[in-house]
């Protein structure tokens, strides 16, 4: 056996120091958190290349007294609680006595604060080893500055994410600070630019500086309490969703927590409203008696336990659906909220346009204007649209015409990058082999051979090859070749944009603003003049003009509801998915009469391939043997 030693101070502290700093949004949480305990009512956060470099927190909160300091950034230091006793009542965002000392443990940290009354002293850390109080200057409450992080573990700093990937998420986190305790006033700086502002006057504001004001509209304010659970806050009316889980802010007391019981009663209490990839929008505030959750349950104190799961999800379930189900008991849940007066650089409610001011609107007219290559009569002058002079003739991929009975379908809503190929049909070799492998498996029967021998019901047209009969689902069949046709021709199209009169503009939060970034590359690629504009927004000046008619929400909705899987775009999946959509749409449908010309038709564009299926995996022919037949009639045993 090896023998048993006695870690030192500065390992031990590192070591720990990984249970509660693990990146930069880690520090700023704790710094913060401490600002808010300290009665803070002004907190100012300043962070550069992420928080890798600086991030500086300032407050005007009570300060700390000279005598203090030092023992500040001693592990398990607290003035949050003094006895075992204190763990059951906690009342605090932080209380472990840990942020300090593991903070200093894998950076460089200075400390300036100020009580009232008093004059400013300062004290640094380095390598865990506290320096001696000097006198300094400061108006009021405390300024931390913490530089270098993980500058003595090279192996943590080499995990960090790229510095606007940990700076998304600290704005996160800021943005979550700014719901939580909205009657405080924020600051936030990264590089030294302003990211975000609150002002501390209540919730209906914090909610419109992050979110934008009319989103209030859309929502129902409540104060709640059943079953000893209080809820406060914000929830999304019937029709109101977003494309991911990151519009979702959960608060106990003031502190930002991830709890499964909560968000699923949530989720089940929407269920009759929410279609598929939809999810609510709430900022909600919890409160339950002390007694009745343990904070105390992981250092960074994200997650909670309930004495009785049961009955908090009894009482967030039922508090939510009667509100959203309009039942009589919903009238002593919903506050009737004052409506904020619109601001200017917010999302249109109707659109999600923004406008700074209206000398931006006019200068995106004028610069179209000044497009000249353009064709005047083809553009409207409604937002994000363009008006056809004259009506584009549908043609059927299937045939050179369009079936008699088939309804003149809506324009293509599909995308798919040349820029991404590699010599497959989506961007992926793999598919290309995937595709040539199935079809050389794939069934075959000469097509000279077969004989017409009528329909079932009108949807299963019966073919008759020397000993084997062929069912063949017309509908599957006229699935899959729409499907093929117009992925080859999405495949081979020449990119031709068309520009809008006024752009097309839409909001986004923090995770989904770093999510169109990292691939705004592929998003241009396909054809849309995509760019930033603003914060926390985007406008579209162009579109590809084969997708003119697009309905831009809803593409780049279904965008950002991959944001929960924090991946890059996979073009091939949402082009299989949207040419899926358009060929079961315009397809023909079982039940149709088709006539001769049409089956012939149909069945010459089989190739005599029957073993395709249609784009959702069901089989376009099912093929029964004489010697099938025959045991069903008893005939053979």
């Amino acid at each position: 056996m090896k023998k048993i030693n006695i870690l030192t101070k500065s390992i031990y502290n590192r070591i720990a120091a990984g249970e509660v700093v693990d990146r930069p949004y880690s520090v700023v949480k704790e710094l913060v958190e401490n600002s808010i305990d300290a009665g803070s009512t002004e907190i100012t956060v300043y962070i550069e290349r992420g928080g890798k470099q600086l991030i500086k927190v300032c407050d005007n909160g009570c300060g700390i007294d000279r005598e203090d300091m030092r023992a500040a950034f001693f592990p398990h230091a607290t003035s949050k609680i003094s006895r075992a006793e204190d763990l059951d009542k906690i009342t605090t965002l932080g209380f472990r006595g840990e942020a300090l000392a593991s903070i200093s443990a894998v950076a460089k940290v200075e400390m300036i604060s100020v009580t009232e009354g008093n004059s400013a002293y300062s004290v640094a850390c380095v390598d865990g080893t506290v320096g001696a109080i000097e006198p300094s200057v400061l108006v009021r409450g405390t300024e931390i500055c913490v530089r270098d992080l993980f500058y003595n573990t090279p192996v943590r700093a080499k995990f960090l994410k790229q510095d606007k990937k940990e700076e998304a998420d600290v704005t996160n986190f800021v943005t979550r600070f700014i719901l939580g305790n909205p009657e405080i006033s924020f600051k936030y700086y990264a590089d030294g630019k302003l990211i975000l502002q609150s002002h501390g006057g209540g919730l209906d504001e914090a909610v419109a500086q992050v979110y934008g004001a009319k989103v209030i509209s859309q929502c129902f304010k409540i104060n709640a309490e059943k079953d000893g659970v209080k809820l406060s806050g914000f929830i999304g009316n019937q029709n109101f969703f977003k494309p991911n889980r990151t519009y979702q802010s959960l608060f106990l007391d003031g502190r930002y927590i991830v709890n499964n019981t909560v968000s699923t009663a949530i989720s089940n209490a929407y269920a009759n409203y929410a279609m598929k990839r939809q999810y609510p929008f709430y900022v909600l505030n919890m409160r339950v008696p002390s007694d009745f959750v343990d904070v105390n349950v992981h250092p960074n104190k994200a997650d909670v336990r309930f004495a009785d799961n049961k009955t908090v999800f009894g009482a967030v379930y039922k508090i939510v659906l009667s509100i959203l189900d309009g039942n009589a008991s919903a009238a002593q849940f919903v506050v009737d909220s004052v409506r904020l007066p619109e601001i200017k650089s917010t999302i249109d409610e109707n659109k999600n346009k923004v406008f700074s001011t209206d000398a931006e609107k006019n200068d995106v007219i004028e610069k179209v204007d000044e497009r000249k290559d353009k064709p005047v009569e083809q553009i409207s002058v409604g937002v994000g649209e363009i008006k056809e002079e004259k009506p584009v003739k549908y043609y059927d991929p299937l045939l050179d015409e369009p079936f008699k009975y088939m309804p003149e379908p809506e324009p293509l809503k599909m995308i798919v990058s040349n820029d991404t190929m590699s010599g497959g049909l989506y961007g992926d070799a793999r598919i290309d082999e995937t595709y040539k492998r199935r079809k050389h498996e794939q069934q075959m029967i000469e097509f000279e051979s077969r004989k017409y021998k009528g329909n079932l019901f009108n949807t299963y047209l019966i073919y008759e090859v020397c000993d084997k009969i062929y069912l063949i689902d017309q509908h599957a069949a006229h699935e899959r070749f729409i499907y093929d046709r117009l992925r080859e021709k999405m495949v081979n199209r020449k990119i031709d944009r068309q520009c809008f009169l006024i752009p097309y503009l839409f909001g986004t939060n923090v995770q989904e603003t770093e999510f169109i970034e990292q691939n705004i590359s592929v998003i241009r690629s396909l054809g849309f003049d995509l760019k930033p504009f603003g914060v926390q927004s985007f406008r579209v000046d162009e579109v590809p003009a084969d997708l003119k008619d697009i309905n831009l929400e809803e593409f780049f909705g279904e965008i950002l509801s991959d944001i929960k899987s924090l991946k890059e775009i996979k073009i091939e999946d949402i082009l299989k998915d949207k040419l899926a959509i358009m060929a079961c749409k315009h397809a023909v449908k079982g039940g149709m009469k088709l006539t001769d010309e049409e089956v012939d038709k149909l069945f010459e564009l089989l190739h005599g391939n029957m073993g395709l299926k249609c784009p959702h995996g069901r089989p376009v022919c099912v093929e029964l043997t004489k010697k099938d037949i025959e045991k069903m009639f008893k005939r053979l045993v």
